[in-house]
């Protein structure tokens, strides 16, 4: 790995087509954050090590549902999710299978130690879909809590898990859950051969959005979770792609003069701010996010770069402007901007938590990269990550945990971590490398 240094403005350009194993500027340098990420496999899984337990775990038994035998194990994808979060305890249930209308033996349940209770069942429809049910109950209490009935098709039986795993976290932590969230990455798989991959939240159900035989860097989501926004190298410069991720369909929507880089979606998903070197500097911009011409909001002599929106519309950068990179806000329409961050010679990568009261970045301590988070109100800084070549961490819509890169034993690896430091995880495969890794919202119709 190697260290940031700062560049004078003429080398810029240049840098850019420069890809090394993390930028001279960890994306300092118009975000782009280089992808010489190591063999990989297209659709090699995620494999999970969690690491820490929330402030309270809840002691939960989840059996297996009744009916069907299934290619994908409904209760066994609760089970994983549950676990994953670190908030919840699992019971063993041996090979109990209850259907959904049994009344539970709460006595029973109780004396195993469980204080929550999930039972279900599954039952194959005359159309081929399947009609999942589940039942969430209070074993101290001995009431029912939750209960839901779904319609899915095969293929929809680990998303429709997801939903389930997302009420029951939610019904029991009073946090909505992100289970049913989708993760975008970018794998190296050779030399020449780059993919954009987005799998669920929890590394399975992996897809390819883009192949492509130059890099890809910095994917960020629309609001709506159905374009991705990412910078590709394939036209050997990098452009800024806008693409509708079900369909396939791809806008070139910023391809200037010199570098543009580092999108990011406002709030309504009508307008991408970019970084180009247009003019012969690194400045912030916003355009269209169908493409169009650009507006300037920053005129500084500096490196301004890696732009992102707040919920209030603000937007968060990072600055050389002081003389070492530093987060800074200012009003969307461009103006004066504000220094956030100060503690440390080097932040950088912001990402503002969804309620907009917390921002998350990286920041170069004792010659590690490792992610913060700030809060905004009081200026209480919380260290989350212990290693030491940590980038990109973006958060999870409900603002309780955050994705990052990292390496582990050497490779590219993406790990989560929870807002408070105590719940860690680490994502990787055995195939190679994996860099990039931006969170989606949550799916259409379930924003709360």
């Amino acid at each position: 790995m190697h260290s940031p240094k700062q560049i004078d403005q003429q080398e810029f350009a240049l840098m850019t087509l420069v890809l090394r194993r993390l930028s001279t500027l960890f994306r300092m340098a118009c975000a782009l954050l280089p992808a010489l990420l190591g063999a990989g496999h297209a659709h090699a899984q995620l494999r999970v090590e969690i690491s820490g337990v929330g402030s309270q775990q809840f002691p939960i038994a989840v059996v297996a549902f009744s009916g069907e035998t299934l290619p994908q194990d409904v209760a066994a994808i609760i089970r994983a999710n549950l676990a994953r979060s670190g908030m919840f305890r699992l019971m063993d249930t041996g090979a109990t299978a209850l259907p959904d209308n049994a009344t539970p033996n709460f006595a029973d349940w109780r004396a195993r130690g469980a204080d929550a209770l999930v039972i279900g069942q599954v039952q194959r429809l005359a159309s081929g879909a399947f009609d999942i049910r589940f039942r969430l109950f209070d074993v101290i209490k001995q009431q029912q809590l939750d209960a839901g009935a779904y319609t899915a098709q095969l293929n929809m039986l680990r998303f429709t898990s997801h939903q389930i795993s997302d009420r029951i976290y939610e019904r029991i932590t009073g946090e909505k859950g992100v289970f049913a969230t989708r993760i975008a990455y970018v794998v190296k798989l050779s030399k020449e051969s780059y993919e954009l991959q987005v799998s669920d939240a929890d590394g399975q159900n992996a897809q390819t959005a883009l192949r492509s035989r130059e890099p890809i860097i910095s994917p960020t989501w629309s609001p709506d979770g159905l374009r991705l926004a990412y910078v590709s190298f394939e036209d050997k410069k990098p452009v800024v792609f806008v693409h509708e991720v079900e369909t396939g369909r791809r806008t070139r929507v910023a391809s200037f003069r010199g570098s543009n880089s580092a999108p990011a979606f406002s709030p309504d998903g009508r307008t991408l701010a970019v970084v180009l070197t247009r003019d012969g500097f690194s400045q912030i911009f916003t355009m269209p996010a169908s493409g169009g011409e650009p507006t300037r909001l920053t005129r500084s002599s500096a490196i301004d770069t890696e732009p992102t929106y707040a919920a209030d519309g603000n937007i968060y950068f990072t600055s050389d402007r002081a003389g070492g990179p530093q987060i800074y806000r200012m009003p969307s329409a461009g103006g004066e901007a504000t220094r956030v961050t100060f503690r440390g010679d080097y932040n950088i990568s912001p990402t503002v938590s969804p309620d907009g009261k917390t921002l998350g970045f990286v920041s170069r301590r004792a010659g590690r990269f490792q992610v913060f988070a700030l809060d905004l109100a009081s200026g209480t800084e919380l260290q989350l990550t212990e290693t030491v070549r940590d980038e990109s961490p973006s958060f999870a819509p409900n603002g309780k945990v955050l994705i990052y890169a990292t390496e582990v034993r050497g490779r590219g690896a993406l790990a989560t971590v929870s807002s408070d430091g105590r719940v860690r995880q680490i994502l990787t495969t055995q195939a190679g490398d994996i860099r990039e890794p931006a969170w989606s919202p949550w799916p259409r119709g379930t924003q709360p």
